[in-house]
Parts: structure tokens; sequence; C-alpha cells
């Protein structure tokens, strides 16, 4: 069965959530990839509960990234996910800007948050469709939110993976430095490294991420969809080509 590039990528990270006990995600506003994936989890029987700042009905957050940061901060989110207009070989991530402080060249649209939920959560999937040199640097012009921390410092977790539109890459704290885990579809290790701006370990064995499973699609696009529908309406319909009811 043939798959979109979203759906490759929601499986991906889907898959990344089941490799280590999860109990509670929490996915932000504009997310709709993790999204999917958390929601392909609960869907495949895993007894998850999620929380989804940008769900429009029935979304237990009253009063917003308030919340989400309380229960952060007690130790209650096990899974969070970011991305960044720029990612470097260290996990930081950049959603600040480009140029000379302060980052007035190409604007991005603010931290916000993000240094607390990456300190705070039990781990972290950094996340990024486009794969390219000006987006993976060997360091980002700004750091929003550090990859690693210096010793003594508290911090609950750190970046699992990131993933991409080419590729997923696991992070090691301990070294500092994301190894290839697989590449997708029509990519190889060679085109990675063209298209990454960072250096990166490449263990023995390396190959093509797994296509997602007829199962799993029908599930994305079946009952996952239903899930979003009401959140998601433009990318439900791009990506799984399906509209909610008038």
């Amino acid at each position: 069965m043939s798959y979109k590039t979203e759906e490759l990528l929601a499986v991906c990270i889907a898959r990344l959530i089941r490799a280590r006990p999860t109990r509670h995600i929490a996915v932000g506003a504009a997310s709709p990839v993790p999204a999917a994936a958390a929601w392909l989890c609960v869907k495949q029987g895993d007894p998850l509960h999620l929380s989804l700042l940008h769900k429009r009905s029935g979304n237990p957050f009253t009063d917003g990234s308030r919340e989400l940061f309380d229960l952060t901060g007690q130790g209650r989110i096990d899974l969070f996910f970011l991305g960044g207009g720029q990612i470097d070989g260290q996990a930081n991530i950049n959603l600040i800007g480009t140029g000379a402080w302060p980052g007035l060249e190409v604007r991005f649209p603010g931290s916000f948050g993000s240094a607390f939920m990456y300190y705070m959560s039990g781990r972290t999937i950094l996340f990024r469709e486009e794969h390219s040199p000006r987006v993976l640097v060997d360091r980002v012009a700004h750091i929003s939110a550090p990859g690693t921390s210096e010793p003594g410092v508290f911090r609950r977790g750190h970046a699992q993976a990131l993933v991409t539109g080419r590729c997923v890459f696991d992070f090691h704290p301990d070294l500092g430095r994301f190894s290839l885990a697989s590449y997708h579809a029509g990519e190889s290790v060679e085109s990675i490294r063209a298209m990454t701006g960072f250096e990166f370990d490449v263990p023995e064995g390396v190959g093509e991420t797994p296509a997602p499973s007829d199962a799993e699609l029908a599930l994305l696009r079946g009952a996952v969809c239903d899930e979003m529908l009401e959140t998601y309406p433009d990318f439900c319909a791009r990506v799984f080509e399906r509209k909610a009811a008038a």
C-alpha cells in the first residue's frame, strides 16, 4: 500500500514512543504528525494518556500552557515533542532566529516554554520534516533549549531521537551526538550526510526505515483521523484525504 511522507513519520514516531515505557504524552499546539503518532499508539491498544494542548473540544486544559507546565514540573509528563528553526548536532534547538542577537535576520516563532519542557519532560522526541543544511546545522545561531547540560544541573530528560523527512537519528546525551538509526526510502547514508550540516555517527548495519504496515495505515486513515478531524481539518484533508462533515 502506498503512503505519504507524513504517514511514514507518524509511524516512525509511534515506534519510538513504544520503544520506552510511556504513560503520559503531551502534544503542543500545531503538531499534527506527533499527534497522529500518539493516537496511533492508543488505537493499537497502548495504555497511554494523551494531553493535547491544541484539541478544540474535550480539552483537559482549562488554563492552557500553565497547566501543562505544572504537570511537567511535577514529573507527570513522560514524553514531549519539540522542533526548531535550527537543530544542531548536540541536539540544541533554536526557535529565536538567525543573525546576531536578537536574531533579526530570519525570525522564528519564539522559544516560549521549550527550555522548561526539554529539561523537565521525561524525554523528548525532536521532529522537523524539512531535512536540509539550512535546518540541521553544525551550531545553532541561538540556543532556545540546550540538548545537554553541565554536571550538577537538574534535568529530568533529554532528546531520545530526531525524526525528519529523510531519516531517523538516535541521540546519545552521554556523548552529545546523534547516530543514524535509519534512512527513509530513496535515501542513503551518503545522501543524509550531504543534506546534514552536523556530523553524526553511523553504526554498522544501518538500513532503510521500515515502511508502514497496511494495518498501521488503515488505523491512521480511519480511527486516528476520526480523532483528529476536528482539531486538524486541513491536515486530515491533505494527508488522509478526508474532510469533516458539514
